[in-house]
């Protein structure tokens, strides 16, 4: 019995030191195993450094491409946007923007604001889009426009405080219109969404504009400033101030940008003339004279009997093409002394020959104005051709005969850089003088 406990007790002591032996051989021999949360970070740090290489392999053969992302047919667009948006970022730095004002275009000639003069795109490009806007920074001022035929009287948000309302009231049906605008603008003012408004008109060709009187501000309406086309004998340098035709937008006759040839090539043609003839009219004396000598195969002329308000694609290149083959382009009166044809003619660099004569109507005053009519252009020294009589035009053409090419050149030149500065120079008094009427007066 004796014998029996002493081997159990010799067995457990074998197995104990047998146990201790194996335990010491894996704490001091055994393989260490990285804690769970090391492996872990270690992987990361493999695969992010295997990623950063796999991108720089990547980005070399981009390098090694010659990749260019203008390339389709939105590279045109894409580089006038980028400069655009490059240019509002420059003025932005610049100058602080302190004031902001919306424009609303609801007649054509806000077209010709925003494009001609402010040289601002619109989005999309396409003209049938029921809605367009664009943004443009002058000065201390950000602009911004909408226009379409989806920008109706309580149809969309206001979220500024000054507007400028563009609108048509050159007949009975577009002056109602333009009056429904008006009232909600009102509307808004007496809500005190508004605080304060400006109108750009296209009024009547006879400067019959009675109508929009009681709107403005002097009395007792609520319009700060009035910019009206036509030489209105209401024009003051206050607070009703004339604003140019510019050119037909509504027949989409388009932002012309200058080009070598149409600076420097040979202009086949000494003048045009494409337009309605009306019956007993300056029109009528001007064909006659074409006529004469042959002066009419030295023009491009085509006349019809019927005015046209839209052009086809064929009539509206053909009409292009006239300006840019033609040192002149003969500017007869029409129902306005004022025409587009005078700033379309700018836009290609031809010289327009002017019917420097007052129409029928209440516009200007040659009695108390002497520089009526065209009032405007002529403050900004316009190079054109004024003439009284077409009868003065035979000597004219005579004279285009023996200026030299180069001559001609320096002309063009002349021209173009004027319109530039003309439009350039609205701009600033158009931004200049909304300042001062909204703003300033605002401070104490």
């Amino acid at each position: 019995m004796r014998l029996t406990r002493t081997r159990l007790c010799s067995l457990l002591v074998a197995l104990y030191c047998l146990f201790s032996i194996y335990a010491a051989y894996h704490v001091f021999f055994g393989r260490r195993r990285r804690p769970p949360g090391a492996t872990s970070r270690n992987s990361r740090k493999a695969a992010a450094a295997q990623a950063k290489e796999r991108r720089g392999r990547e980005q070399s053969a981009l390098e090694s491409e010659e990749w260019n992302p203008w390339e389709g047919e939105e590279k045109n667009e894409q580089r006038h946007r980028v400069k655009t948006n490059l240019q509002i970022l420059n003025k932005s730095t610049k100058e602080k923007i302190e004031h902001r004002v919306q424009i609303w275009g609801k007649a054509a000639i806000g077209l010709y604001l925003w494009e001609h003069i402010f040289e601002g795109t619109l989005d999309p490009a396409d003209v049938t889009a029921q809605w367009r806007e664009g943004q443009s920074v002058v000065g201390k001022t950000h602009y911004s426009f909408i226009t379409g035929p989806a920008v109706v009287p309580g149809y969309f948000s206001i979220d500024v405080d000054n507007v400028v309302l563009v609108l048509n009231g050159r007949e009975k049906a577009k002056i109602f219109h333009a009056t429904q605008w008006l009232i909600y603008a009102q509307n808004l003012m007496q809500t005190q969404k508004l605080q304060h408004l400006a109108v750009v008109l296209l009024g009547n060709e006879h400067c019959e504009n009675d109508w929009i009187m009681q709107f403005l501000k002097r009395n007792g309406g609520f319009v700060d400033l009035l910019f009206i086309t036509y030489d209105s004998p209401w024009i003051n340098g206050a607070d009703i101030l004339q604003w140019p035709l510019g050119v037909a937008t509504y027949r989409q006759f388009p932002v012309v940008e200058a080009s070598w040839t149409m600076l420097h090539d040979e202009r086949p043609y000494i003048c045009n003339f494409l337009g309605t003839i009306y019956e007993n009219s300056s029109r009528q004396a001007l064909m006659n004279i074409l006529k004469q000598d042959g002066n009419d195969k030295l023009c491009w002329v085509s006349a019809r009997e019927q005015w046209q308000p839209q052009e086809t694609n064929e009539s509206l290149k053909n009409y292009q093409d006239a300006l840019l083959h033609s040192d002149l382009t003969l500017c007869p009166v029409g129902v306005n002394t004022e025409c587009y044809r005078i700033y379309e003619a700018c836009s290609f660099g031809s010289i327009p020959v002017v019917e420097d004569v007052m129409t029928a109507g209440h516009c200007g005053n040659t009695t108390s104005q002497h520089s009526a009519p065209l009032q405007l252009l002529k403050a900004m020294g316009a190079p054109f051709i004024f003439i009284k009589n077409w009868k003065e035009l035979p000597a004219i053409l005579e004279k285009e005969k023996t200026i030299s090419l180069q001559e001609k050149i320096q002309r063009r030149k002349m021209l173009l850089q004027w319109y530039q500065h003309f439009k350039t120079e609205l701009k600033w008094k158009f931004t200049k003088i909304l300042e001062s009427s909204f703003f300033m007066n605002n401070k104490v």
